[in-house]
């Protein structure tokens, strides 16, 4: 027992050397909800590597959602953007469907800036993944592996970290059907989808979704946020019935989020066709 506290000394120094030091400096790209970026710093860094993780199966859309959000703020909104570069693999999209155009315009994506490119197997994806990462031209990197992924492990993840960390390249990695293990990414997400709050006349609301915090490289972990996502301005907004409450997470709506179980569900779920 008392050599346990050099082991984890040890194995600190390990994880230390593997991560490679916080960065210092880094540009930032804010996600909007105020408390949510408050917490984070002033929001997630650019040119890293964030890891996105479906809550359920059915949250698949929405956490594609959430990673298309991220990579429009990640690219600076729509005014001289670079393209966004969007690699998935052939069995997800036989398991998913194609992406849906009218979709991508609803959450304010102008479908002209994507590149789709479908790898036939999972090797030829990180292949893929690898060299579009060391392209500075791009506005942001989604990468989308089928399943449990084996290949992306903490080796492959880290390469692309350096790798996003030279370019400057945001690199966001979709993991639907896939549990958390090793990894080299800077933050991990799980996301889970909301109903949205109509508007008024009973018009279709925003995109909602649940973020929750699985790791950061600051040491946070255990956010969670119900967000609602603002397809002309770009940013999330915090979803809210009551005040928040205060504490040491990111405060709460009280009762659930406004319009659960709203039967319209989300509109992230029109992602695909």
């Amino acid at each position: 027992m008392n050599e346990s506290p050099d082991i984890m000394a040890v194995l600190r120094a390990r994880v230390s050397a593997i991560e490679g030091p916080t960065p210092t400096g880094a540009a930032l790209f804010a996600l909007g909800g105020a408390m949510l970026d408050a917490q984070l710093g002033g929001g997630l860094p650019k040119g890293r590597l964030h890891e996105l993780f479906a809550g359920e199966e059915d949250d698949r859309a929405a956490m594609a959602g959430a990673a298309l959000m991220l990579a429009l703020q990640a690219a600076g909104g729509r005014a001289g953007a670079g393209p966004v570069l969007w690699l998935r693999q052939d069995g997800g999209v036989r398991s998913a469907g194609a992406l849906y155009g009218p979709g991508l315009v609803e959450l304010g994506f102008d479908p002209a800036r994507l590149i789709e490119v479908v790898a036939p197997d999972e090797a030829a994806l990180l292949r893929a993944a690898g060299d579009a990462v060391r392209c500075p031209q791009l506005g942001a990197l989604l990468v989308e592996p089928w399943k449990a992924a084996r290949g992306l492990d903490l080796t492959a993840s880290r390469r692309l970290a350096v790798a996003a960390e030279k370019s400057g390249v945001t690199v966001l990695i979709l993991r639907a059907g896939a549990k958390p293990g090793p990894s080299a990414a800077y933050s991990r997400w799980r996301v889970r989808s909301l109903g949205s709050a109509p508007l008024e006349a009973g018009a279709p609301g925003h995109p909602a979704i649940e973020m929750e915090l699985l790791r950061h490289r600051g040491g946070l972990e255990g956010l969670h946020a119900w967000l609602e996502w603002n397809r002309d301005e770009h940013v999330f907004r915090h979803l809210f019935r009551e005040a928040p409450l205060s504490g040491a997470g990111l405060p709460l709506p009280a009762g659930g989020p406004a319009g659960a179980g709203d039967p319209g569900g989300s509109a992230t779920d029109r992602l695909s066709a």
